[in-house]
């Protein structure tokens, strides 16, 4: 198994790259099983794109996302498995989010309404822990990314 910091510097070793590590994390709620099926999508080239609650950066404090910004993707037991690279962020109301950006994000039939449904549950469960109750136009932070290095 290699480590995080591994798996960064074999990366930035093959393609010249003199950034620091970025920050690694996995998709989901954080549960073992939503991480490696989610991770497993990216894997499969079949997830390219997602989305967060804004507010949720502003009350942890955190940077919202950046075009360039690269990110280790880990599996459900905090493996590193992908690089990813973001081509493009975009802030805007979860219920204008488009039918092409919720196909990119590759989860169940791929559908609008999978990907609504299954967002509206996580964003609620999400927003509990912030006493926050879910409205269907908050604001998200969508994510398409290009896979760059994958562990091998």
């Amino acid at each position: 198994m290699k480590t995080i910091e591994q798996f960064w510097f074999e990366f930035t070793e093959k393609n010249n790259i003199s950034e620091q590590c970025p920050n690694a994390w996995m998709f989901g709620d954080g549960t073992k099983e939503m991480g490696d099926s989610l991770g497993a999508l990216v894997v499969e080239g079949v997830k390219t794109a997602t989305c967060s609650a804004a507010i949720s950066y502003e009350l942890d404090h955190e940077p919202l996302p950046q075009i360039g910004q690269y990110d280790i993707v880990l599996d459900g037991s905090n493996q590193p498995i992908a690089i990813i690279k973001n081509e493009s962020v975009t802030l805007m109301k979860m219920n204008e989010v488009t039918h092409s950006f919720s196909y990119l994000e590759g989860e169940g039939d791929r559908s609008h309404k999978y990907w609504y449904d299954a967002h509206v549950e996580f964003f609620t469960n999400q927003l509990k822990h912030y006493n926050l109750a879910f409205v269907e136009d908050l604001q998200v932070v969508c994510e398409i990314f290009e896979v760059v290095h994958l562990n091998k």
